[in-house]
């Protein structure tokens, strides 16, 4: 009897492990952001967060699916509960935490602007400069200053709806016409094709459109920034999602701490997009 109890508890034990490894969890990115995620020609998802997702629920111990999901329904889907993170190169912003909560942060991004190579803002003040609005708030200014003036009175292209976007209306409203897309890739054929004289993105997202042949005429100019509403990048999650929050932190951290997060953004952005005070 003694030894039937044993074999019974040791069974309860083999399925507890058994079910705890059978956990699964459904990931959300855009699939139209490279190199932090996109489509490939096979349809298949890939990129440096597809990479990070899977190396993130390994060490959590659960069985992941990626899905795609339009960028402007993608907040409202997660609360609607249709998946349980996002994973789509989304900033941390304070109206953003008003409806989901964040992880520790895993990226940081950079922005600028492009513009074609024979274009006549192609000399845009500050190029090869990079800002922090946060630790050279007074620097920064007087450069957004100088290429506001520059910027007078023409059309930049955006993506809706990112920290792109409200940067832009933080502090060019005024100057320029801002033109908001769904997608990177729209507003890539808009530049080439003159509908708009420049465009705004994650410095990282513009230096991988330029590898393709069609962009090779364009090129980033002017100064990047970074910091404040431009944000860090890390796991969107429900706010009652307490305990999922938790098992991501500690896998982010440790992916960080070890080294692999700084891997694979070397892998993907050939720089270094591990976040930093």
């Amino acid at each position: 009897m003694r030894l039937k109890s044993i074999m019974c508890a040791a069974l309860f034990v083999v399925a507890g492990q058994a079910a705890a490894q059978e956990k699964s969890i459904t990931i959300a990115t855009e699939g139209a952001y490279a190199p932090w995620n996109f489509s490939g020609p096979n349809g298949k998802l890939d990129g440096f967060e597809i990479d990070l997702a899977k190396v993130l629920c390994e060490r959590m111990k659960v069985k992941c699916q990626i899905v795609a999901q339009n960028w402007d329904g993608i907040i409202p889907s997660l609360v609607a509960k249709k998946y349980d993170v996002i994973m789509a190169a989304m900033s941390v912003t304070p109206n953003r935490q008003e409806v989901i909560s964040f992880s520790t942060p895993y990226g940081a991004h950079m922005n600028g602007f492009a513009v074609m190579k024979d274009s006549k803002l192609a000399d845009m003040p500050g190029s090869g400069e990079v800002y922090s609005l946060n630790t050279q708030a007074d620097a920064a200014k007087k450069r957004i200053d100088d290429v506001n003036a520059f910027l007078d009175g023409t059309t930049v292209g955006v993506q809706g709806s990112t920290t792109g976007s409200q940067f832009l209306e933080n502090y060019f409203k005024n100057s320029v016409d801002i033109k908001e897309y769904k997608t990177v890739e729209e507003f890539n054929i808009d530049l080439m094709s003159g509908r708009v004289d420049a465009v705004f993105a994650s410095a990282t997202v513009l230096t991988a459109a330029f590898e393709q042949p069609d962009m090779k005429d364009a090129k980033v100019v002017g100064p990047l920034f970074s910091g404040d509403e431009l944000g860090k990048v890390a796991v969107g999650l429900r706010k009652d999602d307490a305990a999922l929050k938790a098992e991501f932190d500690k896998a982010i951290q440790s992916a960080l701490d070890d080294g692999t997060v700084k891997s694979l953004s070397m892998k993907w952005f050939k720089l270094d997009v591990t976040p930093h005070q």
